[in-house]
């Protein structure tokens, strides 16, 4: 790597054609013993490994290894990968495919094969967006190295660093854009309104078996994490914002970490701009690598993150039908034109500090969070009602003549009548439930 310009022309090559844009759809999951609802090792003929040699005899798939260890799989036609994520959450990394019914096939194939073997093994998934029940010292380790860099830098930094990588699950959609201009439009569009989707998906109530005062635990957490490389990007509201604009942001992201010969090497803190001149003391002598960037540009988490495309960051993990309506609301907003220049006119006028109350408010009391004269969820109405009009524009039809509009049908009460699962989740709680959380491994077992 010799300049900064390659790194602007890194993003302005992750620009495409409109008909080649693409959805990938990745969402994680809380494995759990089904005998005594305890978290999933990695060892043991109960554990994470035994899992994955399962799913790769059973559906070729094909090992992802780090050193002696399995630590994931991939689908060598489609790319689609599964993961692990630092305390076991099990991930699928969908393939980039172009129609919402792909997207809701996949999640559905991905969750059948994971019963059929987790069946066997005693082993079920729940979506949740954070853990109800472990402490961190019950949660397990997963044996991949730069799990290991995060573990110690994260206390640095925040106060909830671990409990993002070993507590929390969710839901994201990667999407692409055509230009410069697009990406623009795109980005503040989605930074904006993610606390919205926050708010519609929120479904994380619970901490160490009880209630923990937030309806998006799971979304407060980031807000104490890591200042340097979390939030809403004020700046990529301001005039002449650009891809040079994020280099700049990402370049003063403090490093987590290189990869030389199959081993991580610990840079944390450390500046990529330094490396790019030769100048850390533990690679002496050694620039940065365009493959480097890549996945500096991976240990950033912005609730909206720019790569070669755009990760929608907001969402917590929840049931399977929901795992196909998050891609459907950014899909509606974002791939139809017209529905984008209306979600900016939704949003557009929101000033630097509304946006920052909203993301700070919306954890607690999702859709019913005031803003302005209104509440989130007379907005999340609005929102819905422009995605919804995105889809039937895009007229995407399956076998049945279903247009992609029915994947929003998940949420549909949710943003009518401005109650989330996690509302549903206490109510049942301090109901049926008699105050233990116990029950949630059944109703939101996958």
């Amino acid at each position: 790597m010799e300049n900064k310009d390659q790194l602007i022309a890194w993003f302005e090559g992750g620009s495409k054609p409109r008909e080649a844009w693409r959805i990938g759809t990745e969402h994680e999951k809380f494995g759990f013993l089904i005998n005594g609802t305890r978290p999933v090792p990695y060892e043991g003929p109960q554990g994470i490994k035994a899992l994955l040699l399962g799913l790769q005899e059973r559906f070729r798939w094909e090992p992802v290894m780090e050193q002696d260890f399995i630590i994931g799989l991939k689908e060598p036609v489609s790319g689609a990968t599964i993961s692990l994520e630092p305390g076991g959450q099990f991930e699928l990394s969908g393939a980039a495919v172009s129609q919402l019914h792909q997207t809701c096939q996949e999640v559905n194939s991905h969750l059948a094969q994971v019963r059929e073997i987790g069946d066997e093994l005693g082993i079920s998934f729940l979506g949740l967006g954070f853990s109800p029940k472990w402490t961190l010292a019950e949660t397990p380790i997963m044996p991949k190295g730069r799990y290991g860099i995060m573990r110690s830098y994260m206390p640095k930094v925040g106060g909830h660093g671990l409990d993002m990588m070993f507590r929390s699950c969710t839901v994201q959609v990667n999407l692409d854009f055509s230009s410069e201009a697009d990406m623009r439009l795109k980005l503040r569009s989605s930074l904006a309104l993610q606390p919205i989707a926050t708010a519609i998906f929120a479904n994380s109530p619970f901490t160490e078996g009880k209630p923990n005062g937030y309806l998006s635990y799971r979304s407060q957490i980031w807000l104490d994490t890591d200042a340097d490389r979390t939030g809403m990007l004020p700046f990529a509201f301001e005039e002449g914002f650009d891809f040079e604009r994020y280099v700049d942001y990402a370049l003063g992201v403090p490093m987590y970490f290189a990869y030389r010969n199959g081993q991580y090497v610990d840079l944390s803190g450390q500046s990529f701009r330094s490396f790019m001149a030769g100048g850390l003391p533990q690679l002496p002598g050694e620039r940065a690598t365009m493959q480097d960037w890549s996945d500096h540009v991976t240990t950033i988490f912005p609730e909206v993150r720019l790569k070669r495309y755009l990760e929608m960051r907001g969402a917590d993990s929840g049931p399977w039908s929901r795992l196909c309506a998050l891609p459907a609301l950014w899909v509606g907003l974002l791939y139809d034109q017209t529905s984008l220049e209306a979600a900016w006119d939704v949003v557009k006028s929101w000033t630097e500090e509304e946006r920052h109350e909203l993301r700070s408010a919306v954890p607690k009391t999702a859709l019913q969070t005031p803003f302005r004269r209104y509440k989130i969820h007379d907005i999340a109405r609005e929102v819905m009602a422009i995605a919804r009009a995105g889809l039937k524009s895009r007229n995407r039809q399956d076998g049945l003549g279903h247009d992609e509009t029915i994947y929003l049908d998940a949420i549909e009460d949710v943003v009518a009548n401005g109650r989330t699962a996690a509302e549903d989740l206490l109510t049942q709680y301090f109901g049926g439930w008699n105050e233990s959380v116990d029950p949630v491994f059944k109703t939101n077992a996958y």
